[in-house]
């Protein structure tokens, strides 16, 4: 029973993400006593996505690695340019600015794996998608913030390396040996490691939201029209660029909703830590949008799963 009560909190994390983002928004004082534990914050969301994680998640990276780099090399391009372009199109001030690059350069969400799993996308590819890009984020991450937004903010590169390893590739790794150790006296509960993640992840955003009352008040439309494209472009080219690479639909489905859901919970941590609340407003933005669609998404595609397994 309370497997199913966790399997059913993950299901539906954007209701409570929108309701921690309601909470910071209008009772302020219970998350600010959170921000001194940003970075744990994290660490624990990406723990629980290390319990999640198994031996089998990694075979299609070495079975079929040119497929993962093709998928890795369509987010990479994808998301920061366009995060780029629309910031500049759209004329965004500096900490908007640095906050949709720092949108584009995070990794694929963990949830894209579950979103792949409910819309019958190839869920093997997604998570190999998702773990990839999340062991390559320390590198990447820096860099393309470094390419695209240096010439308006300083970028401390070797801060932000250090930040992810220590908020993202540890905890994954303590995760996967915990789970080596101790997966089979708590198979019962698998999905309490999920909830872990989700539970942490509505915590940043409800963060994020009260860092920034003020700000949202006086925020304009452009912000949301921003992520709105960013995520919207990412669906789309993730699915052209599967289309070109001559996928099966199961894949091309994987990675469009990789490519489209990003790990901004982590993008806002890393502004929070390093820039300024205001570079985190995108990334909180982000991470509850790309929830909404992709959940649309996997329930227009997820109708027709039966279908699709017979091919």
């Amino acid at each position: 029973m309370i497997n199913k009560i966790f399997y059913w909190f993950t299901k539906f994390l954007v209701v409570w993400v929108l309701v921690a983002s309601s909470l910071g928004y209008f009772f302020p004082k219970f998350f600010i006593l959170l921000k001194p534990y940003t970075e744990w914050l994290f660490a624990f969301t990406m723990f629980g996505i290390g319990c999640i994680l198994t031996k089998k998640d990694f075979l299609p990276i070495f079975k079929k690695p040119q497929i993962v780099f093709l998928g890795t090399l369509a987010q990479f391009l994808i998301m920061p340019i366009s995060g780029f372009l629309l910031a500049k199109l759209f004329k965004l001030p500096k900490e908007l600015f640095l906050g949709t690059v720092l949108v584009g350069s995070v990794p694929g969400a963990m949830a894209s794996n579950v979103i792949s799993y409910l819309a019958g996308a190839d869920v093997a590819y997604s998570v190999a998608l998702t773990t990839t890009s999340t062991f390559l984020s320390p590198l990447l991450t820096p860099t393309f913030v470094y390419i695209f937004a240096h010439s308006i903010i300083k970028i401390k590169f070797f801060e932000m390396f250090f930040s992810i390893i220590r908020m993202v590739i540890l905890p994954v790794l303590v995760g996967m040996l915990f789970k080596h150790f101790f997966g089979k006296k708590l198979e019962k509960i698998d999905n309490i490691f999920s909830f872990i993640s989700s539970i942490f992840i509505t915590f940043i955003c409800g963060l994020v939201v009260t860092l920034n009352r003020n700000f949202l008040k006086e925020a304009n439309l452009v912000i949301f029209i921003v992520v709105f494209l960013h995520n919207l472009i990412g669906l789309i080219l993730g699915y052209i660029f599967a289309i070109i690479y001559k996928f099966d639909i199961k894949k091309k489905r994987a990675l469009s909703i990789e490519v489209g859901m990003q790990n901004a919970g982590l993008g806002a941590v890393l502004a929070l830590k390093h820039f300024s609340p205001q570079s985190a407003i995108p990334n909180a933005i982000f991470t509850i949008w790309c929830i909404i669609t992709a959940s649309i998404l996997a329930k227009v595609w997820g109708k027709n799963i039966t279908e699709i397994k017979k091919n």
